[in-house]
């Protein structure tokens, strides 16, 4: 949906602002026209957030710009709706198979996880070719050898907002986030991986958000 503020939205934004709360059939008289003409107009006024309607009372302004109108709605791009398939590979695997895992799957990152499915490290394209750049044998070495080992792993939850997730790629310098949810493992608190969030993921929901709304 785009939403273009017209003019005349414009001057029933001004009418509200200054004679707030004030129902559609005022409006409408102030603007000579019809409430059934108005009507379109207010709901898109207030289905954006620049208005809010109370029945029997009428409508009032919400005090926001269009700045913290599209803010509002960029944080409510959750991971949860853009989270992609994890890809995963066994603690016990060999740094070999974590090559080969990571160009068949086409990914940058691989989540390692232990016998119990819990998260246990992170592998990124770095750490294998920097294993195999070295003369050792690589189908001997375990890929628990080179990954970055819990609690050192940025993380994210389903129900984060894209914007957070991005800022944390940003913040850390790295290319994906484990989407992660906490489950209780006797009095320790381990991470299941439900998802992954990469600098693809974040484009495409900004992208996304950029062709529904324009304020």
């Amino acid at each position: 949906m785009i939403i273009e503020l017209t003019k005349r939205q414009e001057q029933i934004i001004e009418i509200v602002k200054s004679e707030g709360p004030i129902t559609g059939e005022h409006i409408a008289e102030r603007l000579s026209l019809t409430r059934a003409t108005l009507r379109p107009d207010l709901a898109i006024l207030t289905m954006s957030g620049f208005l809010d309607a109370r029945p029997r009372v009428g409508y009032f302004y919400t005090g926001k710009d269009s700045n913290q109108l599209i803010k509002e709605q960029v944080n409510k791009k959750i991971v949860k709706d853009y989270k992609a398939q994890p890809i995963v590979i066994s603690e016990s695997s060999s740094v070999y198979d974590g090559i080969c895992t990571l160009f068949l799957e086409d990914v940058g990152t691989l989540f390692v996880v232990n016998n119990m499915g819990h998260l246990a490290g992170v592998v990124s394209r770095k750490d294998l070719l920097r294993a195999a750049l070295g003369k050792q044998n690589l189908t001997d070495i375990p890929i628990s050898i080179i990954m970055t080992r819990m609690p050192n792993i940025i993380t994210c939850t389903a129900e984060e907002s894209l914007l957070e997730a991005a800022k944390k790629l940003i913040d850390y310098q790295i290319d994906s986030l484990p989407v992660v949810r906490a489950v209780q493992n006797g009095n320790r608190t381990v991470f299941e991986v439900i998802g992954r969030v990469t600098k693809t993921t974040i484009t495409k929901g900004f992208v996304e958000f950029g062709n529904e709304v324009t304020i």
